[in-house]
């Protein structure tokens, strides 16, 4: 017996006890990180941070819009429709002093209520004030007008842009030398939708935002196509178009669900007669003088015609 406990004793001295839980070798240090588990985040596009020079580099085009486009015309301020304007530019510019708002989708509930009418002149509107840096964007890929209001090439244009075709300096054009910028819609695509979902789309609105003071968008009307909705979701705010005896109630409640987001910010009524329009500046045209442009102003004796939408 002695003998075995010998042997054991023996057999402990030569082999040490090894640990119940053995712990995992360390590795060997490095002077190089190690790569994240994570995906990377997406960069911004290269040329994003070129949007200021594409801006200032902008190609001229000359100011010669479609002569039934019904556009407020510069050189005579103290006609009614503009006047009419100069009041909704009032009332937002007020409203972005209460909040951020640079991006504006105007939509309508159906097909010619005045929507495109009513984004190129409050464009123009806007970009006739000094301070204020305007860009009139067509994302009506299925039915542009921005191109035949200014008679400008539609292409290359926004779906190129989207598509990886064009860049933003392609697309970017400035009117003579005044506050306003206009990009058209670009070629037709047979996926408009698909492309307002890419990640460019949202992208380049985001930053359009920080360099321009307002950034109008056209966009197809919301019962038709589910555009104008989608537009709504990466904008500051949202104005709907209707049109007087054309536009039921119907429709602008069932447009006003279909938005996702509660940011409209008013209604624009359009198609009041200019006897309508005239009636409440007759008193100032008439009594006081404005030089010898005073012949060209308007009267309220004027034809009953109407303002439509050029589409």
């Amino acid at each position: 017996m002695s003998r075995i406990h010998d042997a054991l004793r023996k057999a402990a001295q030569e082999k040490p006890e090894s640990p119940k839980h053995a712990a995992p070798p360390r590795p060997t240090p490095s002077f190089e990180p190690s790569p994240s588990p994570r995906s990377p985040e997406p960069e911004p596009s290269a040329e994003m941070g070129d949007i200021e020079v594409y801006i200032q580099n902008a190609r001229r085009v000359d100011y010669n819009p479609l002569s039934d486009a019904l556009l407020v015309n510069p050189s005579k301020p103290r006609e009614a429709p503009a006047e009419e304007f100069r009041t909704l530019r009032t009332r937002l510019n007020h409203l972005q002093t209460l909040q951020p708002l640079h991006t504006l989708v105007v939509t309508s509930a159906s097909p010619a209520e005045g929507k495109s009418f009513t984004a190129s002149n409050l464009a123009l509107t806007q970009a006739q004030l000094a301070d204020k840096r305007v860009l009139l964007a067509d994302f009506d890929f299925r039915r542009p007008t921005v191109d035949k209001t200014f008679q400008v090439p539609i292409s290359p244009g926004m779906t190129n842009y989207l598509q990886g075709t064009a860049s933003l300096g392609d697309i970017l054009m400035r009117v003579n030398d005044s506050n306003l910028y206009i990009t058209t819609a670009g070629d037709a695509v047979p996926n408009p939708l698909e492309l307002l979902n890419l990640r460019e789309c949202q992208s380049l609105i985001g930053e359009l935002r920080s360099h321009f003071d307002w950034v109008i968008i056209d966009s197809p009307p919301l019962l038709f196509a589910a555009d104008g909705n989608l537009l709504a979701t990466m904008c500051d705010g949202t104005i709907l178009v209707v049109r007087i005896g054309t536009t039921t109630f119907d429709s602008v409640s069932r447009a006003l669900q279909s938005l996702c987001e509660n940011n409209v910010l008013g209604i624009v009524v359009n198609g009041a007669r200019r006897g309508e329009l005239y009636s409440k500046y007759t008193y100032y045209h008439d009594y006081y003088s404005y030089g010898d442009d005073a012949a060209d102003e308007p009267k309220s004796t004027e034809s009953e015609s109407e303002y439509v939408e050029a589409e």
